[in-house]
């Protein structure tokens, strides 16, 4: 069963960057999908975007061209690149795991805070 560790969350000015990281264990890594989703404080959680085994790709269209998704299976590692960051970008970001498909994100890390200033 694959369990994600979450770093890389901090406090960063609008308009500059930061890259999360969800380092995975588990032998079948390779073969999970991977999301991203994120919790402003009184909101719902937000789906961010998702990467397949195969590395196909899916944004939220509000994200898409600013948020990166990418995976590194020799590290079993999924990142999420944030470019151009905005004061409404803050939020606990969470990577989730879909090792049944179909998007069902049944695991899980602890999610890390992201906060932007203006």
């Amino acid at each position: 069963q694959v369990q994600l560790v979450e770093s890389g969350g901090g406090l960063v000015q609008a308009g500059g960057s930061l890259r999360l990281s969800c380092e995975a264990s588990g032998r079948t890594f390779n073969r999970y999908g991977l999301g991203w989703f994120r919790q402003a404080p009184g909101k719902e959680r937000e789906f961010v975007g998702r990467i397949s085994s195969g590395s196909f790709r899916y944004y939220t269209d509000s994200l898409k061209g600013r948020f990166t998704i990418n995976r590194d299976n020799a590290k079993n590692t999924v990142y999420l690149q944030m470019n151009s960051l905005k004061p409404e970008d803050t939020a606990v970001y969470f990577c989730a795991a879909d090792p049944a498909g179909g998007s069902s994100w049944s695991i899980w890390g602890q999610g890390t805070q992201v906060t932007v200033t203006s």
